[in-house]
């Protein structure tokens, strides 16, 4: 079976769980751009992000038994909520590890959705330990965020659906956290455009896969100073392997380019998008000869934002 099989099977499996999200244009940021700007909108997806596509899918993969005993996951928030509401839907126990310092709203919507928090300190080690300790107690299957391929495979569905609308796109512009909807789209690129190549946006402050693909290993962050919260996380094997094989190149942006993009698109579009979704757009202000004159897609990853803590 080819790859475009495997992602068209793989969209289908999660069709009746998700939103087939709008993509949505601006006249006013095209100008400011010189280029096409198509916004594919996640941020309107089922709990605000594109995580719910590799969550709903990583869990419709799994066989009757190890659902019957529930599934762990860690993460600072927007997995945590995709994972506890795909769970619902299916009536699976989610069980979720969160550090003690994610966003507050977070924590709400993932109990909202039913997941069952584990606090622990805001640290991958501490996140990794409180998981394990959780699989070990109740037999749950661990889901990686992001370094799993059938949460990828379900990913590979945004990129899908906008290359279905925009066949012709000659790129598309996606932020970067641990990879997981980037390798999506990069695949979801090869089996559906028309040499469409993919390129990844990252924070100055968290740059560790900007520096991977200059070193080839994956690089860790040394910091995690950013506004664009979703976007700490460092690679995993499966992520860099298949960024370093289908990506062109990471464009880094400051924070103030992607608090200026994020109000840009809350003033221009009127719609609400987390920061971490504004750093494709900050990447494409940024590096406006890159793109001059092309058709250019950006992934709009999610709208969970903390209206307590808006940057502007």
């Amino acid at each position: 079976m080819d790859i475009k099989e495997d992602l068209i099977l793989a969209h289908k499996r999660i069709e009746p769980y998700i939103h087939h999200t709008p993509v949505i244009t601006s006249q006013t940021l095209n100008k400011m751009a010189g280029a096409e700007l198509f916004f594919k909108c996640e941020n309107f997806q089922k709990m605000g992000a594109f995580k719910m596509r590799g969550a709903m899918h990583a869990l419709l993969q799994l066989p009757i038994k190890q659902q019957q005993k529930g599934v762990v996951t860690h993460s600072s928030g927007n997995f945590a909520q995709a994972l506890a509401l795909a769970a619902q839907n299916l009536g699976i126990k989610a069980y979720i590890v969160m550090p003690n310092d994610a966003p507050e709203v977070k924590k709400n919507a993932v109990r909202d959705y039913g997941g069952i928090i584990t606090e622990c300190e805001p640290t991958l080690a501490a996140r990794e330990a409180t998981a394990q300790q959780i699989q070990i107690e109740k037999g749950a299957t661990f889901i990686h965020p992001f370094n799993n391929f059938n949460v990828i495979l379900g990913n590979t569905s945004t990129g899908k659906e906008l290359l279905e609308k925009h066949p012709n796109l000659d790129v598309i512009v996606v932020p970067v956290g641990g990879g997981g909807l980037i390798s999506g789209i990069a695949l979801s690129a090869i089996a559906f455009g028309n040499n469409c190549k993919v390129i990844g946006a990252e924070p100055f402050n968290v740059d560790d896969a900007y520096r991977s693909l200059e070193s080839g290993i994956i690089e860790q962050n040394k910091t995690t100073n950013t506004i664009a919260d979703g976007l700490k996380t460092s690679l995993g094997d499966i992520t860099f392997n298949i960024i370093n094989n289908h990506v062109e190149k990471i464009i880094r942006v400051t924070e103030e380019e992607i608090i200026e993009a994020m109000r840009l698109i809350w003033e221009r579009m009127k719609i609400i998008i987390e920061p971490s979704s504004a750093v494709a757009l900050a990447a494409v202000l940024k590096s406006k000869s890159e793109f001059a004159n092309k058709k250019v897609g950006i992934i709009l990853s999610g709208g969970n934002v903390d209206l307590q803590q808006l940057p502007f």
